[in-house]
């Protein structure tokens, strides 16, 4: 299937943590419930969502020093009396001084940020801050352990993600066989899920975020969102501007981006990557490619089209096309210390052998070895996008847009076109307008943004900063997919001088 690529600071941890393999909200923001009666951290709400506010978390040990619970939202924020949603938790808590909470967010939308905790904390987050803070972890509505979007089995799923259309690309016969499939989804979504598939966008998840931020004793949200986790950060500040503490917003999104915007963008900024790879690759004995970096780029071109026209053929009996290669390609992409992995995989694929490949895209989409899926992330990117974003499935709308994404980025730019038609086909529909969010009054907001950054490019950082009435931009100029932990210690500084300390830099400080 065409369709975005995921961003979220998940895929970055699983290449630091396991690549030794075998072989958006812009939108028009509502206005925060009604206010009335107080609620344990003194503040005032809607006697409606008393029951949600008041509620007490029961924490238990669920592994090495951590904790896990789970607290109660409503299903629906505008009829808090039809149903409740679970979110799951997991804690880490303050190793010294203990300054509150920090919730975690990895982006996605999709990715789990109960796993991020519970599985990589010292990736997410350094030891400053986890003497400073509980560090929380959540999985938003919709994600994981919370209550989530369920759609297909795992063989369902493989002929979603891995399926190949027998129709010439961008042909009518084409067009047709993804709208099929986009449909057969959609119901399935809407079968299994129910009214939970409603009600997972942005906007609902940062209603939610305030209501963790208050049983969890805050008067203040702290935050650390990567990725898809800058725009559920930058929601909640445009909905709760009075209720900012120290939100870090890392790998930005620009809230007021069009779907089509993020995908071009998105195409442009993985084009980037690629070619610094290329650029770092040439330099190298082992490299698969010779000549300049425009004749390798060329070669994966030419690559792609081969396994579009004739699919390599693995083991298990899948099919390796330019949608699976693609994600092979970009998973990598996300960290430059991934590519010398990136190199073997693309030299198997020379040799025709689709083994490696399938490594890279299975791990992408959380597939495991025995065919089953570790997790729903998938499903919940897809449901978060249709609710989030306008669509269209107008045929020659999408070839207009097609033809744009692919001289943005004439290489791998045409893989990632008619992501519409997915939630063209969508049961639910977004219904707001995209706007810029300012969130006036609110206290500093910290913008991080990786200048060649693939998945969310250093464009969207410096257009959120300036949104902001209150954004303070960091740039770190280097690659790959945020930059908190893991770029240097510029970076590292003023982070955690300002989640710490409260300190604003004076300026960029252009790490």
């Amino acid at each position: 299937m065409s369709r975005r690529l995921r961003a979220f600071s998940a895929i970055a941890a699983a290449l630091a943590l396991g690549l030794s393999l075998s072989g958006c909200a812009p939108w028009a923001i509502p206005t925060a419930p009604a206010q009335a009666t107080s609620t344990p951290t003194g503040e005032k709400v809607d006697p409606a969502l008393e029951t949600f506010y008041h509620q007490a978390l029961s924490w238990k040990g669920c592994g090495d020093k951590l904790q896990c619970a789970t607290a109660k939202a409503p299903l629906n924020w505008s009829d808090p009396g039809a149903g409740s949603v679970d979110l799951a938790l997991v804690r880490h808590q303050a190793t010294g001084e203990r300054l509150g909470s920090l919730l975690v967010n990895p982006g996605g939308p999709g990715a789990s940020g109960y796993d991020f905790i519970k599985d990589s904390l010292d990736y997410a987050t350094d030891e400053k801050l986890q003497a400073g803070y509980d560090i929380v972890g959540f999985d938003p509505r919709g994600v994981g352990r919370s209550s989530a979007v369920a759609c297909y089995g795992p063989k369902k799923m493989d002929e979603y993600l891995y399926g190949i259309p027998k129709g010439e690309r961008g042909s009518a016969e084409w067009i047709a066989e993804l709208e099929a499939s986009a449909k057969d989804f959609a119901d399935a979504c809407k079968t299994k899920t129910g009214p939970l598939l409603g009600q997972v966008d942005t906007v609902s998840a940062a209603h939610d975020l305030d209501l963790l931020r208050a049983v969890l004793g805050d008067a203040k949200l702290n935050y650390l969102g990567y990725s898809y986790g800058t725009l559920l950060g930058a929601t909640y500040a445009g909905l709760y501007p009075g209720k900012v503490g120290r939100l870090v917003l890392d790998g930005a999104l620009d809230p007021s981006s069009s779907n089509f915007e993020v995908t071009k963008t998105q195409a442009e900024g993985f084009e980037s990557a690629l070619r610094s790879y290329l650029t770092d690759c040439l330099a190298r004995k082992d490299c698969p490619f010779n000549g300049t970096v425009d004749t390798a780029m060329s070669t994966i071109g030419a690559l792609l089209d081969s396994v579009d026209r004739s699919p390599i053929a693995a083991r298990d009996g899948r099919q390796l096309g330019s949608s699976a290669l693609l994600t092979a390609i970009i998973y990598p992409l996300y960290d430059a210390t991934a590519w010398s992995y990136l190199s073997e995989m693309l030299t198997s694929v020379m040799r025709g052998q689709a083994e490696y490949a399938f490594q890279f895209a299975d791990a992408y989409n959380g597939r495991k070895d025995d065919g089953t899926y570790s997790d729903n992330s998938s499903e919940a990117f897809t449901a978060i996008n249709c609710l989030d974003y306008s669509y269209n499935d107008d045929p020659a709308s999408m070839r207009s847009e097609a033809a744009e994404i692919e001289k943005a980025a004439p290489v791998i730019g045409k893989y990632l076109t008619y992501g519409d038609i997915t939630c063209a086909n969508w049961p639910y529909h977004f219904t707001g307008t995209r706007a810029e969010i300012h969130a006036p009054g609110a206290a500093p907001i910290l913008v991080v943004g990786t200048t060649n950054d693939p998945a969310t490019p250093y464009v969207w950082a410096k257009r959120l900063a300036e949104q902001l009435d209150s954004g303070h931009l960091v740039t770190y100029t280097g690659e790959g997919h945020t930059a908190y932990n893991k770029s240097n210690a510029c970076v590292n500084n003023a982070v955690d001088g300002y989640l710490l300390k409260g300190t604003v830099p004076a300026s960029d400080p252009k790490c």
